[in-house]
């Protein structure tokens, strides 16, 4: 089973909490067993809320859509070209010997 998102978490503890409030108020009731059934009525609406809540979509998995792959050559240097990359039109500047 998976584990319950924030947002499910959320929607649930919210819901129990003022169902509960909002029944309690309009009935009016102090006798213990009209407390619990709408203690009870609450966290079943809080449940079902939190079940409802839509799930994140999730990415296509690697099986349901297999990546086409294309080779890319790489490039390569070669004695020819490095040298001629090394080579500069710039004269160099040593310092003077001693």
């Amino acid at each position: 089973m998976p584990r319950p998102t924030a947002a499910q978490l959320a929607y649930g503890s919210c819901t129990v909490i003022f169902s509960t409030l909002a029944m309690l108020l309009l009935s009016q009731t102090s006798s213990g067993l009209g407390i619990a059934v709408i203690t009870l009525s609450a966290l079943a609406l809080g449940l079902l809320v939190a079940v409802t809540v839509p799930l994140p979509k999730r990415a296509p998995s690697a099986v349901a859509a297999p990546a086409v792959r294309t080779r890319v050559p790489v490039r390569r240097e070669t004695a020819s070209v490095a040298a001629s990359v090394s080579v500069s039109s710039e004269p160099v500047h040593e310092p003077a010997g001693p």
